[in-house]
């Protein structure tokens, strides 16, 4: 049996044809929603959201394609729809979970690929999402333009996922394990932060989800895009608080993190931090701190 948040409640909600999404909620008080990032399910979350939960609404999904949420299918050479993993849609199923919940509005945090489905919830929904914050990762968009030349060998993951249905889905299934425990072998600061049983749970889960996992990175190299870029296009920023929390990336890459999330947002508090990726489970009291802090900002009229 998969590991749980000790103390939440588990629950399926639909939030649209055919999807369901596997979610934990605990707590009362003003609404938070938490989103995982890759390679990983809602467990990312297991300190941080019973932290909150003492007194916030805590609410942990696993996004759809992810750990135990319904995973549709979007190959875009088959009539299936190839926007199924946009992060347009996926922000419109946490829209729609937290409203099946009984919370029109409500502050989101994400983080890694979650941060990005937080970022597109907040361009789309900004009467919706009161507080946002996204950790250890920049704008679709601009996380393209950055990656050049040989240091673009570390989002070689990226490239492999943005080919067309079939390929990457048959090579990464070969060694699923070998694959996807890389990145939590590679990524983690601190490898003491995510036990041997989170890990089984994490590899279980991206196992039983190679095609979806997929298809949302290839979203990433499409139609997230032409949302981003229509966006900047068109001077669509993000108005609700905003925090962001990241590892010093810039400097090997070689682009000023915040200066690239100044360009979307009216308000933002942006730390860079010397934890690895996985920065929930590493460095869960400082995270919490944060949105904590995050939450008691007023919104800029």
């Amino acid at each position: 049996m998969a590991p749980v948040i000790p103390g939440f409640d588990y629950r399926r909600v639909p939030v649209a044809d055919g999807v369901s999404l596997n979610v934990a909620v605990a707590g009362s008080g003003s609404p938070v929603v938490l989103l995982h990032g890759f390679p990983q399910t809602h467990l990312m979350w297991r300190h941080v959201a019973a932290d909150l939960a003492a007194d916030h609404t805590v609410i942990c999904p696993d996004l759809r394609g992810y750990g135990a949420s319904d995973k549709p299918p979007a190959n875009a050479d088959t009539d299936t729809d190839p926007a199924a993993y946009a992060k347009r849609t996926m922000a419109a199923d946490i829209v729609a979970l937290a409203r099946a919940l009984g919370h029109d509005r409500f502050a989101l945090a994400g983080h890694d690929r979650g941060a990005l489905v937080a970022f597109r919830a907040g361009l789309d929904h900004p009467d919706t999402i009161t507080h946002l914050a996204c950790l250890d990762v920049l704008p679709t968009l601009d996380m393209w333009d950055v990656l050049h030349g040989t240091t673009a060998a570390v989002g070689f993951h990226l490239f492999l996922m943005a080919q067309p249905p079939g390929l990457p889905e048959r090579m990464i299934a070969a060694c699923p394990d070998d694959f996807f425990g890389h990145f939590l072998d590679l990524w983690a600061g601190d490898p003491r932060a995510i036990p041997a049983e989170v890990r089984a749970a994490y590899l279980d889960a991206c196992r039983a989800a190679v095609p979806s996992i997929v298809a949302d990175y290839r979203a990433s190299a499409g139609v997230d895009v032409d949302h981003d870029r229509a966006d900047r296009d068109g001077a669509r920023r993000l108005t609700m608080p905003l925090t962001v929390i990241q590892q010093d990336w810039g400097a090997a890459l070689g682009y000023d993190a915040a200066a690239l999330w100044r360009a979307w947002a009216d308000d933002l508090d942006h730390r860079t931090v010397g934890y690895g990726h996985f920065m929930a489970e590493e460095a869960p009291a400082d995270i919490a701190k944060a949105l904590r802090e995050l939450l008691t900002r007023q919104r800029k009229l």
